[in-house]
């Protein structure tokens, strides 16, 4: 325990590390009466900073399950005749169909919260693109649950990872301090969208009577799964925070972060919102905008049908223009965008900048069902347009949901210059099942504090808000 404590310690640049203990409540993987047993284990499955290698050859059930008949009433609906229930997981989301998998995705949330991202569509084409594989280190293992019918009933989007890129919930220092410790940290389990730091549910199930008790059998076996691969942890990134509540009952240790959203009051126009703002806010609103046009520059949004494959094919080279100056490498390829962008019809809004004929800079969009979420942009290589990043990405969201009469748009991660742009702190939630239980009591006592400071600044950015004093 001493060890590992001094492990995280020396990994973590985080001054309030501490070594207060965390009692997590053991999870029973047999708390379902089973017909069959988790049939395997895994030697290894890829080592490396990017690339995998090839993975031992699985027995991909995770075992039948007996479901307890529900006493609910005026839910008629075929699957609650069920009684057994099949696990098991898939190394690729094609092996579910689109319609079973979405009817999981829209029950999961609502759909008035309806999620773009959770969609057959939308992971399929990350699969399908080669962005989110086992040679980028993300080993699809989803995990999908069967009524005796061959009926889908839950479903799990679930990744082997060998690294922690495109997560935007960082553990690189837990990594660092397992290696210290002489422990491997990855490959490690990874429940999220790729690339996509949107919160939604992740545990995904069909709006039955069972329902309590498919979401209990998909968590124990996310958690069978773990221990079974021998892998270091088991990590679910922006959940719901329903699920992440539910999930501190299973064991997992709970974590907070950060994002900026902006929220509708019922606006009617964009004029409508500046007037909820403070006046020198509003006046300096007011003049970025207008140097948009004073640049020649023409703002147009565009959705579904009216976005071409040339749309696509420069608003690639904007994305690579991005990841190059930012990240060093890009996570999504260009069949991504065509693909995505071909599935997902009209809940695509791409924002983009012309000056002239030419296309200079793009904004992409998904449209949910009460929200609108900002998620990529970039311009042209050394072109420089003074505003124009504000404009594309936050005042172009704004004026999109107010028209669209969504309740708030999530800008994606970081970025307290938001908060000057109608963009207010939100927390947002992670899970994580750390198998050592001497790394899981330090990680605990870490996250404890973490929270603590997080909270203090939320709490100080909330006091610099834009807005005035009486606004909504």
């Amino acid at each position: 325990m001493a060890a590992a404590a001094a492990a995280v310690a020396a990994a973590s640049s985080s001054p309030f590390l501490g070594h207060t203990s965390f009692h997590a409540r053991k999870t029973s993987v047999n708390r379902y009466r089973r017909n069959s047993d988790v049939g395997f284990s895994i030697k290894a499955i890829f080592w490396g900073p990017r690339k995998a290698a090839e993975p031992t050859k699985l027995d991909l059930s995770l075992g039948d399950f007996s479901l307890t008949e529900s006493a609910s009433e005026g839910d008629t609906t075929s699957f609650d005749k069920s009684r057994k229930l099949s696990v098991q997981v898939v190394s690729s989301i094609s092996e579910v169909s689109a319609d079973e998998w979405d009817a999981c995705s829209l029950d999961a949330a609502g759909l008035d919260k309806f999620n773009p991202f959770l969609t057959h569509g939308f992971l399929s084409s990350l699969e399908d693109s080669g962005s989110a594989v086992k040679e980028t280190g993300w080993l699809p293992q989803h995990i999908v649950a069967r009524d005796e019918s061959d009926k889908v009933l839950g479903v799990i989007p679930l990744y082997l990872k060998s690294h922690s890129y495109g997560e935007y919930v960082f553990d690189h220092s837990w990594a660092d301090a397992y290696y210290s410790y002489g422990s491997r940290y990855y490959p490690k389990l990874q429940s999220c969208v790729p690339f996509t730091p949107v919160t939604g549910s992740r545990i995904l199930i069909r709006n039955t009577n069972y329902r309590d008790q498919v979401f209990d059998i998909l968590v124990s076996a996310m958690i069978a799964l773990t221990i079974k691969f021998q892998v270091s942890s088991l990590h679910i990134t922006f959940p719901s925070a329903n699920e992440w509540g539910k999930l501190k009952e299973k064991g997992f240790l709970q974590r907070v972060g950060m994002q900026y959203h902006w929220k509708n009051h019922n606006y009617k126009s964009f004029d409508d919102f500046l007037m909820d703002m403070k006046q020198s806010k509003r006046k300096n609103i007011r003049q970025e905008r207008k140097k948009i046009s004073t640049q020649n520059l023409t703002m147009k949004r565009l959705r579904g049908y009216e976005i071409k494959a040339k749309h696509w094919d420069t608003f690639y080279k904007f994305y690579k223009n991005t990841t190059d100056n930012k990240w060093g490498s890009a996570y999504l390829t260009r069949d991504f965008f065509h693909n995505m962008a071909s599935k997902m019809g009209d809940n695509v809004l791409l924002v983009v900048a012309e000056e002239g004929d030419e296309l200079v800079a793009g904004a992409l969009n998904l449209i949910g069902g009460d929200t609108l979420y900002g998620r990529l942009w970039g311009c042209l290589p050394e072109a420089y347009y003074p505003s124009l990043h504000f404009e594309a990405c936050y005042y172009q969201a704004i004026e999109a949901a107010i028209e669209f009469n969504l309740d708030k748009v999530e800008a994606g991660a970081q970025g307290e210059h938001k908060i000057q742009r109608g963009y207010l702190p939100v927390p947002t939630y992670s899970c994580h099942f750390i198998l050592d239980e001497g790394f899981r009591r330090v990680i605990s006592d870490f996250l404890l504090r973490e929270r603590a400071q997080l909270e203090h600044v939320m709490e100080l950015l909330h006091e610099s808000s834009p807005f005035k004093d009486n606004a909504a």
